[in-house]
């Protein structure tokens, strides 16, 4: 029983590293997920600025910076210029194109040239994935000299929800791995390898563990199951005191389960069927538990 006991724990503890192992690795694939996605923005405001540069030099100005590229929103930023600049709408239409198009997750977008003064739309265009769906009005109109910001308004990728539902899923499957493989693998109520050998004699009674029988004579008495690891634990300690609390681990708590008078109520059984034999007996013994008292 110890042995098999011994067996059910090392493969609890393999489960569990096993468990732990998947879990960290689910969250470090979650986490490199985001570490990655966070180079590819990052790559994405490089771009930008490379957009901003090029609207610059069509303008015909090589000296002036473009400023800080903001991010407004999750998925829209705006670049600006130091100086005022004029731009051909066929260029930056074809600018923005060329550039985003080394960005894996700007399929689908929305350009506006914006007036500094009042954020007013000079200019807007949107491009899609489907060429079809692209709106592109008034080329070939060169706009006049003015400060300009431009924004540019990403749809969103769902990189988010996709890798959470991938975290979640991998999580749940886990849970169901472990929550299969805890019941497979759960102790069954056996008895001691010694009753399916030995006959046990207490006192005049033989008891039969294997067959779950008290023999005296011609006459049986059949014994439940958990009566049966009930009294094999006492037959194992005659005359001993046997503290409560192992009963209730040996018998129940070890199957998951916790017992308050059950233990009480088995040991009333136990007795009554124990009475056909004055010199055995089991007793109480208080603050500790019970004893299997068996008189020569």
């Amino acid at each position: 029983m110890f042995n098999s006991r011994n067996l059910l724990s090392g493969k609890r503890k393999y489960l569990f590293g096993f468990i732990l192992f998947s879990f960290i690795c689910v969250i470090y694939a979650a986490f490199s997920s985001e570490d990655s996605d966070d180079f590819d923005f990052a790559r994405r405001e490089v771009l930008l600025r490379k957009i901003g540069h090029e609207i610059l030099l069509q303008s015909g100005d090589r000296t002036s910076r473009v400023l800080p590229v903001k991010k407004i929103a999750k998925n829209e930023y705006l670049i600006s210029f130091e100086n005022k600049i004029t731009f051909q709408p066929d260029s930056l239409v074809n600018t923005t194109q060329r550039l985003l198009a080394k960005d894996p997750f700007a399929s689908d977008y929305v350009v506006n040239v914006l007036n500094c003064t009042n954020s007013s739309v000079a200019y807007g265009y949107a491009i899609s994935k489907n060429k079809q769906d692209d709106i592109v009005s008034c080329r070939g109109r060169k706009q006049p000299v003015a400060c300009y910001m431009i924004n540019i308004k990403f749809k969103p990728t769902g990189i988010n929800t996709v890798k959470n539902g991938y975290l979640l899923g991998g999580l749940s499957f886990l849970a169901f791995v472990g929550f299969i493989f805890f019941r497979s693998v759960k102790p069954k109520k056996t008895l001691p390898e010694s009753q399916h050998t030995d006959m046990l004699t207490l006192g005049s009674v033989l008891f039969d563990a294997k067959n779950r029988k008290l023999i005296k004579n011609e006459n049986t008495i059949e014994l439940t199951g958990t009566e049966t690891r009930l009294l094999l634990i006492f037959a194992l300690s005659p005359n001993e005191t046997i503290e409560r609390t192992r009963l209730q681990k040996e018998i129940w708590e070890d199957e998951g389960v916790i017992v308050g008078r059950s233990l009480d109520m088995f040991i009333s059984k136990l007795r009554k069927k124990l009475e056909f034999d004055p010199n055995i007996k089991i007793v109480v013994i208080r603050g500790k538990g019970y004893k299997l008292e068996i008189s020569a």
